[in-house]
């Protein structure tokens, strides 16, 4: 008899529109670090007093299925998960065109103005990351990731986000501007309410274990200063399937796009790129299997509930500034733009959230730099939606390959 090796193991997904209709065609690999699904029961015990003074056992009630999905965050990769979690599909950003730019120095960032038109009617929001493609621009200027730090109808203010600088330059004519990508954000209507079938599959056992109307629950992103940025993502779901037959066949290739490298991201807090030591986003759906019925081991449903974002930054302590906003409780946008390294166009997912509330300002001790935590709550904003300068939502991600 075989015994199961984690390099063997296939971990597979596919998206499910409907909940009890398992999908069985059209799933991908899934590149992880690792994955845990189980089966999980209510018990009870059988407390009963009888003469022979020994238990009677338990008894097996309503099950439900949970899992965990830990990988390395990288374009593309984590996209569906994102969706499900945040309840809608990703949406790209139309490319603008037709343009007059001129691009000039703005203190230590950089103003892309157009002549007409509006960069708000075109759906370009506060931290966005754009490029430039036109021919016409300075090498220097095209092709760049540049972060949008403020909008309005007729001008962006941008940080080139590999630091290098630009050039000035323009009018120049027929000019375009893209955001890459797709973004995703909690909308303010048209929820989605989609599902997964999973199969965790080991080939040498052999072994099937198959899970429909699995939703995800919650994702932790954690970003630390040495090391690789990474997502955790809870499973829920409402039963399972053995076999030892494969059932997601002829699955598609796991992505092969860079992991992202927090050594060339930027943290934005306000409009102030501020150095961190780490950062650790939650996002919750508050996702769980639904109430238990007489007569039926299996959960008819899924439970939603309202979604929520905590987030903890740690940063040198050098000055009272983010102190100051937990204290005066400003609320205040985050974003962190992370690529896959530090050349001009870099792939990159970019993390925001428009409105947060520092709730404390700790700082350790020792013989050593002193480290600040920060944690906070975000919160939908007060206003956002088409053609204004942010979405409103209470997160947000960019993500350049999907």
């Amino acid at each position: 008899m075989a015994n199961a090796q984690g390099v063997k193991r296939k971990i597979k997904r596919v998206k499910q529109a409907i909940q009890g209709t398992p999908v069985t065609a059209g799933s991908q690999l899934i590149r992880r670090t690792s994955f845990t699904m189980g089966k999980a029961s209510d018990t009870y015990e059988n407390n009963e007093i009888v003469d022979h003074q020994q238990s009677t056992g338990q008894t097996e009630g309503t099950y439900s299925t949970s899992g965990k999905l830990d990988g390395l965050l990288s374009p593309a990769t984590y996209v569906p998960e994102f969706e499900n979690l945040l309840r809608k599909d990703a949406a790209a950003t139309a490319a603008l065109a037709g343009m007059s730019i001129t691009i000039a120095a703005a203190g230590q960032a950089w103003t892309i103005s157009r002549a007409a038109g509006s960069f708000l009617t075109d759906g370009v929001k506060q931290f966005d990351l754009v490029r430039l493609p036109t021919a016409a621009f300075n090498a220097a200027n095209k092709d760049k990731n540049l972060l949008v730090t403020a909008v309005t109808a007729l001008a962006l203010t941008v940080i080139p986000l590999n630091g290098a600088a630009l050039v000035p330059e323009g009018p120049i004519a027929a000019a375009g501007l893209t955001v890459p990508g797709k973004k995703i954000w909690v909308p303010t209507s048209g929820h989605t309410d989609t599902f997964f079938t999973w199969e965790d599959w080991s080939p040498d056992v052999p072994s099937s274990k198959v899970y429909p109307d699995v939703k995800v629950g919650a994702a932790q992103i954690t970003i630390p200063a040495t090391g690789n940025p990474t997502v955790s993502f809870d499973l829920v779901g409402l039963s399972r399937t053995l076999g030892t037959a494969e059932i997601l066949t002829a699955p598609t290739a796991a992505t092969t796009t860079a992991v992202l490298s927090d050594a060339v991201a930027k943290v934005i807090v306000g409009n102030t790129i501020t150095p961190i030591t780490s950062g650790t986003i939650n996002i919750t759906g508050n996702v769980g299997p639904g109430e238990a019925e007489v007569g039926s081991q299996a959960r008819s449903g899924h439970q939603l509930g309202r979604i929520g974002v905590t987030v903890s930054i740690t940063a040198k302590f050098g000055s009272l500034t983010l102190a100051q906003i937990r204290e005066n409780q400003n609320i205040v946008a985050i974003a962190i733009p992370i690529p896959v390294d530090g050349t001009a166009n870099a792939e990159f997912v970019t993390i925001v959230l428009p409105a947060v509330k520092l709730f404390t300002d700790d700082t350790d001790d020792g013989e050593k730099e002193i480290i600040g935590t920060y944690n906070g709550t975000a919160q939908i904003p007060a206003t956002g939606g088409a053609a204004l300068a942010n979405h409103q939502t209470i997160v947000s991600l960019q993500d350049s390959m999907a």
